[in-house]
């Protein structure tokens, strides 16, 4: 889908920004659906792996699993008018009318919410940005005084106005962060100079790690380093493997990463790989593989009309 309008965000962010997901469904129904229509954000537990690496070239790549039962994923490109174009995954079944209506008719009113429900993408700058869960409870709730921002929210504001990964770092040091659903997570930042790191809520204080992996479990050093599931301990393991014996990867290198640690290679909970990405930060290109079939991927340019 490509969002062309105003969103709002400046609106959002300007009226205090929002604590838990019903209160961005509130802002949804007022603003977008002028209350006429119940809405509301919901999560569940899900499993990803990201890598980040460069090619021979020296371009700059990142890739993103996002593990989880069947779902219906929607591919938004957005281009605000203050801001940086970006495109963007949503996982349609974290989005709930509360209506009972045809399933096309649900799909075409709730992608008008879609820009405020991103689990991961990059824009025109080259920052990529995706969010990954971790088994651990309770979910943050920083309370500071700050505007205040959920874990989808705080994706689509650092797509919208973040260049790099210093300044999406600084972005978010500016917000109270409340993480949706309950759900404990952290997110994965790299930019188009290759820099990468994992930001961590750890007694409700953001922390910053260097690292060119991330699945899910804390990698913050500290009491709650290695807290999360054994099997995302061995993703992390093979991708590191990985980069220490390859010295560059291109999207395609990228591409088998992301299936050598995709749901088939696992006896898991969870069903599948739902979308499997390769973004390319250097020029722009993200390329979608659909539920495990890496034979076959469909692209997309950040900023691109």
């Amino acid at each position: 889908m490509e969002y062309k309008g105003d969103y709002r965000l400046d609106l959002f962010l300007e009226q205090g920004g929002a604590a838990d997901d019903l209160a961005v469904a509130e802002f949804v129904i007022q603003d977008v659906f002028h209350g006429l229509f119940p809405v509301d954000l919901r999560g569940t537990s899900f499993g990803c792996s990201t890598i980040s690496a460069r090619t021979s070239e020296g371009e700059a790549v990142f890739g993103r699993n996002f593990d989880w039962g069947t779902c219906t994923a929607l591919i938004v490109q957005t281009r605000p008018a203050k801001g940086y174009a970006s495109v963007s995954t949503v996982n349609m079944d974290f989005l709930n009318l509360g209506l009972r209506m045809p399933e096309e008719t649900q799909m075409r009113l709730l992608s008008v919410a879609a820009p405020f429900a991103p689990m991961d993408g990059m824009n025109e700058k080259g920052l990529c940005v995706a969010v990954l869960m971790i088994q651990d409870s309770p979910g943050f709730q920083q309370d500071t005084g700050k505007t205040d921002l959920t874990t989808t929210t705080a994706v689509r504001l650092l797509l919208d106005q973040a260049a790099d990964v210093e300044e999406a770092v600084e972005l978010l040091s500016q917000y109270d962060l409340h993480a949706s659903a309950g759900m404990m997570v952290h997110f994965a930042l790299t930019d188009a100079t290759g820099h990468s790191v994992v930001v961590e809520y750890i007694d409700n204080e953001m922390v910053v790690t260097e690292t060119e992996v991330v699945t899910n479990y804390y990698l913050s050093p500290g009491e709650k380093y290695g807290i999360g599931t054994e099997e995302s301990k061995i993703r992390y393991a093979m991708l590191k493997d990985l980069l220490q014996s390859s010295s560059s990867l291109d999207m395609d290198g990228i591409r088998d990463a992301l299936d050598s640690v995709s749901k088939h290679n696992f006896d898991s909970e969870f069903a599948s790989t739902e979308w499997s990405i390769v973004y390319n930060q250097s020029t722009g290109e993200a390329r979608y593989y659909h539920r495990e079939n890496y034979q076959k991927y469909y692209s997309f340019i950040a900023g691109s009309p």
